[in-house]
């Protein structure tokens, strides 16, 4: 493949919408390979650069990391499908958001009960010290 059918870095980033800093990073990591470093030390990628991109903007999407991404392309690249791999990080990641959402059921109900509190007790009496009786009244769970 001659220079001039593979991409600068500066066409690759016009092509897929990214900074060339975020397209040196995903090369320095190793989420997309140059297939060729000029004497001048400019990277230039294969034509087909654009949709690992594309691929790679997708998975963020949808909530994988670089990292994870990362281990998806390593399996491809030694000639195996991914999917099972992916399913697995997918079905992860939703037993994760169960749980955050959980916690943030748990967290809204306890504002909710500390804004009802403080609807039907609003004068809390304070000393010179405290910056708002409402919020000194909250009670911290240490063990968190």
């Amino acid at each position: 493949m001659s220079k001039s059918t593979n991409l600068k870095i500066g066409e690759l980033a016009k092509q897929t919408g990214l900074a060339v800093g975020t397209l040196r990073y995903y090369s320095d990591i190793g989420l997309l390979q140059p297939v060729q470093r000029g004497d001048n030390g400019y990277r230039y990628y294969s034509q087909n650069a654009s949709r690992q991109v594309e691929f790679i903007k997708k998975a963020q999407a949808i909530g994988f990391t670089l990292e994870e991404i990362k281990t998806i392309l390593d399996v491809r690249d030694r000639g195996e499908k991914p999917c099972n791999l992916v399913q697995g990080l997918l079905d992860n990641k939703i037993e994760q958001l169960e749980i955050q959402i959980k916690k943030m059921s748990l967290f809204k109900q306890e504002l909710e009960e500390y804004r009802t509190s403080w609807i039907n007790n609003p004068n809390r009496e304070s000393d010179s010290q405290e910056v708002c009786p409402l919020i000194s009244s909250v009670t911290l769970d240490t063990t968190a």
